[in-house]
C-alpha cells in the first residue's frame, strides 16, 4: 500500500506569503516512511530566497502541479489591488526588469488582467479601463507631468537642501541604518518618483528584491531610463510598478520594508496611505519616511487658534499636507505602528516606525 509524505517549502525570507508556499508529494511505501524521516541523507535547494528541504530520494511532482508550473507561476510578491488575492503570473521566470516586462499577471478571483505594456507593471485599480477616467488632486497630477518628471533629478530635488534635507547620499545612509533589522528582505519604495532611492537600494545588495512604486507613469519612465544606464540593475531583483499608495498591490504581512522619500506631504490621504503600509508590513517590518515639517512659511495655519482653518485652506488651494512632528508620530501609532523615532534638521524629518 502506498503512503504519501508531504514536504513544504520553508521560506528564508518573510517577504514570501504563506499562501504562496507549495507542497510536494513524495510517493513511498508505508514500510519505508519512518526511515525516510530518520535518514541522514539531507539535501537543500535554494532559489529565489527559498529553501526546499528534501529527505530521501528523488522528488516527484503531481501531474497537476507540473501542468500549473508549465503554464503559470504564482507571483510571490504581487496581489490584486481590488481583493488582495495573489496574482498568477505567466511569462519568463525571474524578478528583473526584462522578465517582469514580458510577463502578464491575472487575478483569478476578479478575472482582471494586469500587463507591462509600458516599461512598468500597472497594478492600479483602473488598469485596463477604457472608458472610466479619474482625476487626482493637483499636487498628484503635477508629478505625472513629463516636464516635472524629467526635472526631478535635474534640479528639482536639489532644491530640497534649502529646507534642511541633507542630500540623497546622506538620506540613503540614514535610511539604511533604520533598515538594518530587515536586511535580506523585500523592500518597497513607495512614491519613488524617478527612482532616486530605489536604484540605490537595489544596488546596495541589502535586499532580496526592491520594488520601485509610484502613481506617475512618467516618473516610472524616468526611473527606467536611469536604470538602463546602469547595467548592474538589469539582472538585479528590481521591478517598476505603478500603484496607488492608498491601495497597495501586496498581500497583508508580506513586505519587510517600506520607504517613502519626500512623499507624505504629497499624498491625498496620508492616513489611508500609512494604514496601507501598516497592512502590508510583516511583523517586525520597518517603515521609513521623509517629508517637510510644518512651518510658518509653508503652513501658516498649523499653529495656535488658526489651526482648525488649515483643512479648509488646503482643500481650496490644493496645497501640500505639512505636519508637525507630533502629528506624524500620532499618525504612525494610530495605524498600529510602534517604536517610532525621528531625526530632524530644520524643516526636514526622517521618521521610522515598526510593525509589532
Amino acid at each position: 500500500m502506498e503512503a504519501r509524505a508531504v514536504i513544504a517549502y520553508s521560506s528564508l525570507s518573510p517577504a514570501f506569503p504563506t499562501s504562496s508556499r507549495r507542497r510536494l508529494h513524495l510517493p513511498t511505501s508505508s514500510r519505508n516512511l519512518s526511515s525516510l524521516f530518520r535518514s541522514t541523507n539531507f539535501r537543500s535547494y535554494q532559489a529565489s530566497s527559498r529553501r526546499l528541504r528534501v529527505y530521501g530520494s528523488t522528488v516527484t511532482l503531481d501531474p497537476e502541479t507540473k501542468r500549473q508550473q508549465s503554464n503559470s507561476e504564482e507571483a510571490d510578491y504581487f496581489a490584486c489591488p481590488i481583493c488582495y488575492e495573489p496574482l498568477i503570473r505567466k511569462g519568463p521566470p525571474g524578478f528583473n526588469l526584462p522578465a517582469i516586462y514580458r510577463s502578464g499577471f491575472k487575478c483569478q478571483k476578479c478575472d482582471k488582467t494586469f500587463t507591462s505594456k509600458d516599461v512598468f507593471l500597472d497594478l492600479t485599480v483602473t488598469s485596463g479601463m477604457k472608458e472610466y477616467n479619474e482625476i487626482k488632486p493637483v499636487r498628484t497630477e503635477l508629478f505625472r507631468s513629463p516636464l516635472v518628471s524629467f526635472l526631478y533629478e535635474r534640479g528639482w530635488r536639489q532644491n530640497f537642501n534649502r529646507s534642511g534635507f541633507p542630500g540623497p547620499e546622506e538620506e540613503f545612509n540614514m535610511a539604511q541604518q533604520y533598515f538594518e533589522p530587515i536586511t535580506g528582505g523585500l523592500l518597497v519604495d513607495v512614491s519613488c518618483g524617478s527612482g532616486l532611492f530605489s536604484r540605490k537600494f537595489a544596488k546596495s545588495g541589502s535586499y532580496s528584491a526592491v520594488i520601485a512604486l509610484d502613481f506617475s507613469e512618467n516618473m516610472l519612465r524616468q526611473c527606467y531610463e536611469f536604470s538602463k544606464q546602469d547595467e548592474s540593475l538589469s539582472n538585479t531583483n528590481f521591478a517598476l510598478v505603478r500603484a496607488d499608495v492608498s491601495r497597495l498591490p501586496f498581500a497583508s504581512c508580506s513586505v519587510d520594508a517600506v520607504h517613502a522619500g519626500a512623499a507624505l506631504h504629497c499624498w491625498p490621504s496620508p492616513s489611508n496611505a500609512v494604514a496601507e503600509i501598516s497592512r502590508i508590513l510583516r511583523s517586525g517590518g520597518v517603515f521609513v519616511g521623509t517629508t517637510f515639517l510644518s512651518t510658518r512659511l509653508n503652513s501658516p495655519f498649523s499653529n495656535g487658534v488658526l489651526r482648525p482653518l488649515r483643512q479648509f485652506v488646503s482643500q481650496s488651494n490644493s496645497s501640500y499636507n505639512y505636519f508637525t512632528e507630533k502629528e506624524i508620530e500620532d499618525l504612525c501609532k494610530s495605524c498600529g505602528l510602534i517604536n517610532y523615532s525621528c531625526k530632524i534638521q530644520q524643516a526636514f524629518i526622517m521618521f521610522s516606525a515598526q510593525k509589532p
